[in-house]
């Protein structure tokens, strides 16, 4: 019984530890970014692991095929004009 004049001051201490330590953790904005990290390891940081040369034509491929596809989307967007004008005529 007289272990409880010990434990309960104890687990006091320990309680208000446990609260200020979250308190100081939510003043210090530790839970302000919480989808970041889950974001950050979709992010493609293999850049680095890939040799110079590689990344250069790597980047050279991606360049090409923005400009097809582009290109590819303003000929269709004339091809839909075009038949536009042609329903709009009849």
């Amino acid at each position: 019984m007289e272990i409880l004049y010990l434990l309960i001051p104890l687990g006091i201490l320990i309680l208000g530890m446990a609260i200020g330590a979250f308190i100081w953790a939510v003043k210090s904005g530790q839970f302000e970014d919480l989808q970041g990290p889950a974001h950050r390891i979709l992010m493609d940081d293999d850049d680095p692991l890939i040799p110079k040369n590689l990344r250069q034509k790597r980047g050279q491929n991606l360049d090409q095929n923005l400009d097809q596809n582009l290109t590819g989307q303003q000929q269709h967007r004339q091809k839909t004009e075009n038949s536009d004008e042609k329903a709009s005529k009849s």
